[in-house]
């Protein structure tokens, strides 16, 4: 299966003076199904304002299957604030010839713009294979919050293999370029320096302009996660943990401190 799907937002002044972030573009093919929707849970720097452009991605099949190709573009226009969300985690499944499938996304943020993505966990399945490619392209004054869950395999489920490469610029210079290989496919993917053995792995971005002279200082965690700054007004909180609930807990503590 291939599908595509694409996401736009702009900014616009009302005739009563304020001003909202409105959805521009919204095209989808299953299973990537992009909707409309409202304030889903806790949302960071937007506290559910009725001005911001809210999606959540559903999923409109099964998967990823082995085999299967997804694209999907993202441009927040100048000045809007855009939350996107998954309805539910998603579960990457092997192909019925041990395909690899993979998803793609681009994203673009221009000045002054605002993306905080917060997609549930994703699921690698015993036997699948996929890899992901997330870029995304800041101009000076954008913001962005993206947050990354991985479990590996589900209850007692040895996982599939799976690669992730996160590439992120700003003002058209490196700001994070991240690999992950985990899986029977990625030997030494259990040792200390990827895993220790944990089934759960998370990361959270978050790239604000106030810091541009004062960057969040590296700190050491609750369990097995840390502050790490970056060499721009960003910091990532990296987490492995046992479980998705432990790795959430620690993902939400980095939270609390880069956005409190």
């Amino acid at each position: 299966m291939r599908a595509r799907a694409e996401l736009a937002t702009d900014y616009i002044q009302r005739t009563d003076g304020r001003g909202r972030s409105r959805i521009t573009t919204l095209r989808s093919e299953s299973p990537l199904m992009l909707r409309p929707t409202f304030p889903k849970g806790p949302e960071p720097w937007t506290d559910g304002a009725a001005n911001v452009a809210r999606v959540c991605l559903a999923a409109g099949a099964a998967g990823p299957v082995g085999g299967d190709e997804l694209v999907l573009r993202v441009d927040v226009g100048r000045d809007s604030t855009l939350v996107l969300r998954d309805v539910s985690a998603t579960l990457l499944l092997p192909g019925p010839g041990g395909e690899q499938s993979s998803t793609r996304v681009t994203v673009h943020v221009c000045s002054g713009a605002t993306l905080v993505w917060i997609p549930e966990p994703v699921i690698a399945a015993h036997g699948c294979r996929h890899r992901s490619d997330i870029r995304v392209d800041l101009d000076p004054g954008a913001r962005l919050l993206l947050r990354e869950e991985l479990l590996l395999g589900r209850h007692r489920e040895s996982p599939g293999t799976v690669y992730q490469h996160l590439r992120v610029r700003l003002d058209g210079r490196p700001l994070l370029n991240q690999q992950l290989s985990v899986g029977p496919g990625a030997p030494g993917w259990g040792s200390p320096a990827v895993t220790g053995g944990r089934r759960a792995l998370g990361t959270l971005l978050v790239v604000d302009p106030r810091w541009s002279d004062d960057p969040p200082p590296a700190a050491a965690l609750d369990g097995d996660s840390a502050v790490l700054p970056l060499n721009g007004p960003a910091a990532l909180v990296s987490a492995v943990a046992t479980d998705n609930l432990s790795l959430r807990r620690s993902l939400d503590v980095g939270l609390d401190r880069l956005t409190g």
